[in-house]
């Protein structure tokens, strides 16, 4: 048995309760609770499958929960749709980046100034982040590589002046190189206060960019905090003697079975 991090007591700006969420018969979230504070980047891990991209979804307003409650700097958000979730501050980078291809890319990211949010991120602030995308400012997004399509969602997302950056599987079929120059920006995207939630299979980048993780495990939580040894990490993300996080914070170990009937 081994107690979770206490709270670092910073402000929470994205509280999840016991969400639940499922497409028809087919459950895909299964009571998950998370908190995210101002500034900190939370990942989500966890094998194809455990729930990770329905999560944002709902969180986004893209998907409509079927238990539970997302609270947003203390108020509840559980039923607001996605366009004013969007103009609250909470941006979601789907997983397939979706920019217009027949627009350029500076028009891309004009789409995402369209919240009309006050903050510091512009063409200019975007551009001196992200040169690859000022370098491609006047290209058809539908002529941009992999790699570049995505650090245009990202910047896109950023002119929305998010609160809160959901990023959808940021490092799916690109380059080492490529995701590593998408990495390097979100210290200094976190440092301006933005949270950022970012879903991602690549354990060892995940934990590389994140002040916590938060493992799923066929749509429940296996593992919750920071601190964790690789061999925890592992059990959690495959099911082997997981580690379950109780309501009181303790983590305890529940094997694959138990998690199946839960």
């Amino acid at each position: 048995m081994r107690e979770a991090p206490a709270s670092s007591g910073k402000e929470i700006v994205l509280e999840v309760q016991q969400l639940r969420a499922g497409y028809g018969e087919l459950p895909a979230l299964r009571g998950i609770s998370l908190r995210l504070e101002r500034g900190e980047t939370l990942a989500v891990i966890g094998a194809n499958g455990a729930g990770k991209s329905t999560l944002l979804k709902t969180l986004a307003g893209q998907m409509a929960p079927t238990g539970g409650r997302i609270l947003y700097n203390g108020a509840d958000i559980t039923r607001m749709p996605a366009h004013e979730r969007a103009r609250a501050g909470i941006i979601l980078v789907p997983e397939g980046r979706r920019l217009f291809p027949s627009l350029t890319v500076e028009e891309n990211l004009l789409v995402g100034a369209s919240t009309k949010r006050r903050g510091q991120w512009d063409l200019s602030s975007v551009y001196a982040l992200m040169p690859l995308v000022a370098e491609r400012r006047s290209r058809s997004a539908g002529d941009l590589s992999g790699g570049e399509r995505q650090a245009t969602a990202i910047a896109r997302a950023l002119m929305s002046n998010p609160e809160v950056l959901l990023l959808d599987e940021v490092s799916l079929g690109l380059a080492p190189a490529v995701i590593g120059q998408l990495y390097a920006s979100l210290p200094e995207i976190q440092s301006t206060g933005t949270s950022i939630l970012v879903v991602e299979q690549d354990v060892r980048q995940a934990l590389a960019v994140s002040d916590e993780v938060h493992c799923l495990l066929q749509g429940a939580t296996s593992l919750a905090g920071s601190g964790f040894t690789m061999d925890e990490i592992s059990a959690a993300y495959f099911g082997a003697g997981v580690a379950h996080v109780t309501p009181t914070g303790t983590i305890t170990t529940l094997d694959a079975a138990e998690l199946e009937e839960s």
